[in-house]
């Protein structure tokens, strides 16, 4: 009876061990997997050469546009952004003023549209994950910031031009319906090999009644100049789906310059 009491002793501890073993074991599942290094080391050396190691807290770049959405339209472009959460583009054309903002100061990723005709729009939440400051990779997921995940996929080809090519995307714990934040956040990121200043990157949107079905996007920067000790893409190329829509040639760079976030509060 003694030796049996030792053993329902041992049963219970060996019970009470379990539960805590895999409790633990949920727990290392949950924890948000650590970034590359060889990817994180790119990112931040793109960083620095983009803005020569100045903190950067906001941006605004004017110059002209076309925008091929519906037809083909020239105009003035305004992009503002403050931090790597809050994005605005305004686009004066001959037709009335088309605005795109991204805002999170509620804590939530938003997004909206607003057409020349008054009439608007917001972002379904497929389209909120990816980088809010698309125009300006020095404040989007480069950055690595708390929930980014860096991946190194290699060096690679592109254009004819040898590139570091980086994946990044945005981790969140948990059970999601349908495509997971991972899917929905992933960008990559295409690195000139000799100066790391980011060319091309790429990404997906979605129907707003669909977020599983991918329309491809990619960013194009070319004619890099020096403004006010910023490396700034004189040339920002939007595609969806391998047609240009969005085409911008800046003029003028202005930084740290104290914009309010209520440019960027949505309706």
């Amino acid at each position: 009876m003694a030796r049996f009491g030792v053993l329902l002793s041992s049963l219970g501890s060996i019970t009470r061990l379990v539960p805590l073993v895999f409790s633990s074991s949920l727990i290392l599942l949950c924890q948000q997997p650590p970034s590359n290094p060889q990817a994180a080391a790119y990112a931040a050396q793109s960083i620095s050469a983009l803005t020569g190691g100045t903190p950067l807290r906001d941006l605004t770049f004017t110059g002209s546009v076309t925008l091929n959405s519906s037809g083909s339209e020239t105009g003035e472009a305004t992009l503002r952004a403050l931090g790597t959460k809050e994005s605005r583009m305004d686009l004066a054309l001959s037709t009335g003023t088309r605005t795109e903002i991204r805002d999170a100061q509620t804590g939530v990723s938003l997004g909206q549209w607003m057409n020349p005709n008054s009439t608007s729009g917001h972002y379904a939440f497929q389209n909120c994950w990816t980088d809010a400051v698309w125009f300006y990779p020095a404040l989007g997921s480069l950055t690595a910031g708390p929930s980014v995940v860096l991946s190194y996929v290699g060096q690679e080809t592109r254009n004819d031009a040898t590139v570091q090519h980086i994946q990044s995307y945005q981790y969140a714990s948990g059970q999601f319906p349908g495509p997971t934040p991972q899917q929905l956040s992933t960008m990559d990121f295409y690195l000139d090999a000799s100066s790391l200043l980011p060319v091309a990157m790429i990404f997906n949107l979605h129907p707003d009644n669909d977020a599983a079905t991918n329309l491809v996007t990619e960013v194009d920067f070319s004619n890099y100049q020096n403004i006010s000790g910023f490396l700034v893409p004189m040339r920002i190329q939007k595609y969806l789906q391998g047609n240009l829509v969005t085409d911008i040639t800046v003029s003028n760079a202005a930084f740290n310059t104290g914009l309010s976030l209520s440019l960027f509060a949505i309706n």
